[in-house]
């Protein structure tokens, strides 16, 4: 009877060690090697960049970019335009308001031309015959230069505003050393001041209609 007890106790100790330890798990090579991957991959992210590791470079990445730069910087530089043509005129161009006026200035006895008129006899009014005088009088050329001019666009204020903006630009083409004082003048920059525009609900830029109460 002894006997039969122990042997009963064996069995069950047995069957409990059986329960606790865990059943082997058959792993095959291709788990294995995804293990080895995600291994890796988790040491190539945690890895901190050392002070000899340096970033790759556009060079690198894009050899054909330094090329296309290389090829742009060995490229031959525009030729400059002459400041005066065969005739030995100097062109320049004067913008006021809506009127352009192309300019050309050559050495003469004062004669200014404008659309194939003299110039009193296209601006009227003395105040626009005095801007055009402007830069002659400024740098004493009043007697140095021709000019002859085609103006479009605008009205007569405009376009003796862009006159004087021509002709103040082709002196200082003609003669570099009277720029400066041409340009403290004021006269080399283009005045862009414009009429306002018409705006929604009033009858011009500023204008309301008339309102009638009752």
């Amino acid at each position: 009877m002894v006997e039969k007890k122990e042997t009963e106790v064996t069995a069950t100790e047995t069957k409990k060690v059986a329960k606790k330890a865990p059943a082997k798990k058959t792993t095959t090579k291709k788990a294995d090697a995804k293990k080895d991957v995600k291994v890796e991959t988790v040491k190539k992210v945690g890895t901190k960049k050392t002070a000899s590791e340096k970033p790759a470079t556009i060079a690198d990445v894009a050899p054909k970019a330094n090329i296309v730069k290389e090829t742009k910087k060995d490229a031959t530089p525009k030729k400059e335009r002459p400041v005066r043509d065969a005739k030995g005129r100097v062109y320049a161009t004067g913008k006021r308001k809506s009127s352009i006026a192309r300019v050309w200035i050559m050495p003469g006895k004062g004669k200014i031309i404008v659309n194939g008129k003299d110039y009193e006899a296209y601006f009227r009014r003395p105040i626009l015959q005095m801007v055009i005088c402007q830069p002659f009088g400024l740098t004493k050329r009043e007697t140095a230069y021709d000019v002859m001019a085609t103006i479009v666009g605008g009205g007569l204020s405009g376009q003796a505003g862009a006159l004087k903006h021509g002709i103040s630009k082709a002196l200082s083409l003609a003669e570099p050393e009277l720029r400066p004082t041409i340009k403290q003048a004021g006269f080399l920059t283009r005045d862009s001041r414009v009429v306002e525009r018409k705006h929604f609900g009033h009858k011009k830029a500023r204008r309301s209609f008339q309102f009638s109460k009752r």
